[in-house]
């Protein structure tokens, strides 16, 4: 008989443990996955209303941003493909300024992904939005051939209030801005890839994946005129500081040995043959403030529980660089990579 997990025809099967074509066709499968998996775990009244969009309110300004999540492996230490889509959204909607409120998801599944890992992910995801105070009010899924989607793909789109008086954008960075970091880089980008990889090291590191939304939004509670807000995900610090400098056409100096990385990841980085300063976090942002604002800011950001660091500040010097200064003086300037240097790890 033929093994009814392995076939590709899309006819609805009951009894099964595992996603088959039938759960992307549009029938009673699909429908029976919609509601024991998806409905199940976000339970929101625009979901069980089962319309093809949600309604929502807002009184004043609103932020929207959308992201597709491919890590690999979808679990990961400290943190999972589920959660990391809704941290990864809501935190592109804080470092807008906004409050995030709605997101939508929308899957990818692999035929023969076993329904009780898919569970698992869902609710990891359905924990984290309410973590996040955010409601999931619609979606979608579809289902692609055995050996076509790595088990699982996310796709998010978040809507956000702004809170922030005015833009938060890199064409309000000025001259004499303070550069301050939440917490220590890199984390995420290093638990991926050593989950990833059999390299045989024993390390606590966990992922930083983690909502931000707390510190970034303290910073407007607190009167600081935030000028703009980034969180170093692809690429790291590195890509994150470069991008700025450059559409804000400004010189960035930053002090090397006021980054804070944590002595696993600088070890793990030097064994991979990376730079910490290129890789992934989750779970942090950069804030550009007026200097004078610089202290306010990082107490705000220190009383929701981020450890943030001044780094450096917006100088005089060639526009659109950043500037590394040593530990013994000298100065290079630092340099972003063509390409990802660590892959799929968002």
């Amino acid at each position: 008989m033929t093994d009814p997990y392995t076939s590709s025809c899309p006819i609805p099967l009951s009894g099964h443990d595992r996603v088959i074509l039938a759960h992307g066709a549009g029938g009673r499968a699909m429908v029976r996955l919609i509601r024991d998996v998806f409905a199940r775990a976000f339970d929101d009244p625009a979901l069980r209303d089962a319309h093809d969009g949600a309604e929502v309110e807002s009184a004043g300004r609103i932020a929207l941003t959308t992201d597709a999540f491919t890590v690999k492996p979808l679990w990961f230490p400290g943190g999972d493909i589920g959660s990391l889509a809704v941290y990864g959204t809501v935190n592109d909607l804080a470092m807008c300024g906004a409050r995030p409120r709605w997101l939508t998801a929308a899957f990818v599944l692999e035929e023969g992904l076993a329904l009780d890992e898919l569970g698992r992910l869902v609710d990891s995801m359905a924990a984290a939005a309410r973590a996040c105070g955010v409601r999931v009010v619609t979606g979608d899924t579809k289902v692609v051939e055995r050996g076509h989607g790595d088990g699982l793909y996310v796709t998010t789109t978040g809507v956000g209030e702004v809170v922030a008086p005015r833009p938060v954008l890199p064409a309000a960075v000025r001259l004499g801005d303070a550069v301050i970091v939440s917490g220590p880089v890199g984390e995420h980008g290093v638990a991926v890839m050593l989950a990833r990889t059999d390299l045989g090291l024993a390390t606590p590191l966990q992922s930083d994946a983690a909502s931000v939304v707390g510190p970034a939004l303290a910073l407007f509670e607190a009167g600081v005129d935030v000028h703009c807000l980034r969180d170093p995900t692809r690429g790291g610090l590195a890509a994150a500081l470069s991008e700025i400098a450059e559409t804000a056409a400004v010189c960035v100096r930053v002090e090397e040995a006021s980054i804070p990385v944590r002595p696993e990841v600088a070890d793990a980085c030097e064994l991979l043959g990376l730079d910490p300063l290129h890789v992934a976090c989750e779970g942090r942002f950069v804030a550009f403030v007026p200097g004078a604002d610089a202290e306010r800011a990082m107490e705000a950001m220190r009383e929701r529980g981020a450890s943030p660091v001044r780094i450096g500040e917006v100088v005089e010097g060639p526009p659109g660089t950043v500037l590394v200064q040593g530990p013994f003086g000298g100065e290079r300037v630092l340099d972003v990579p063509e390409g990802e240097a660590l892959p799929r790890i968002c």
